[in-house]
């Protein structure tokens, strides 16, 4: 029996020229985080690390690893990447001038993803949420024979792959995605039965001052 540990990456670059860069705090989780994942690991390496192409998941993945001590070069998997979210919201009219405040642009992102998921739109998108769906479950389904396997990826796969894996559909995910916190760890195990959610969001590595969802 191995276990899938889903990590969503550390907080990123908030109104910064490029948002895909760790902030300092995102920093921060990303070094607490490696002890936390050496401790479910019971000291031992994962067989695998993997992330996506993207910088924060690299990064995350960079720091933690260090931090737990592994010395194990980490996989690149683009199945892992977030969904294009900029796509996305360019979909969806705003109801706001200039740039967002953060209250703003949470309720544009909520309606863009929900006008993504809805079905009704497929072929506004380079990657409809069924698409993104498939994607997501090829990657977690290529690491059944693993072992133990540690993937750094982000908050939209993480929550499609809960989904999924409760025979939930667009509700469920619209639910779970503004919840997942920055360096958090979901446990899938995959044994006999298959593919089964042991939990979902564990964060108690994380002092309050390092608690962000964004």
């Amino acid at each position: 029996m191995g276990q899938i540990l889903l990590v969503r990456h550390g907080q990123a670059s908030w109104g910064a020229a490029d948002y895909d860069v760790l902030s300092p705090l995102g920093e921060q989780q990303s070094e607490v985080l490696g002890p936390a994942l050496a401790r479910v690991l019971e000291g031992a390496e994962p067989d695998l690390l993997l992330h996506g192409t993207m910088q924060r998941q690299q990064r995350t993945a960079e720091l933690a690893a260090k931090a737990a001590g592994w010395s194990i070069t980490a996989t690149v998997d683009e199945r892992w990447n977030e969904m294009d979210h900029l796509a996305v919201l360019a979909a969806q009219q705003r109801d706001f001038d200039g740039e967002p405040d953060r209250a703003q642009f949470q309720a544009w992102f909520e309606a863009a993803t929900q006008r993504w998921a809805s079905g009704d739109h497929d072929d506004d998108y380079n990657e409809s949420f069924p698409a993104f769906r498939t994607r997501v479950r090829d990657g977690l389904e290529s690491l059944i024979d693993v072992g133990n396997a540690v993937v750094v990826t982000s908050g939209g796969p993480i929550s499609a792959v809960t989904a999924d894996l409760l025979v939930a559909g667009a509700p469920t995910y619209h639910r779970l995605t503004p919840v997942v916190v920055n360096s958090s760890v979901t446990r899938v195990v995959s044994g006999r039965r298959g593919l089964t959610l042991v939990s979902f969001n564990e964060h108690a590595h994380l002092p309050a001052e390092l608690l962000t969802y964004r």
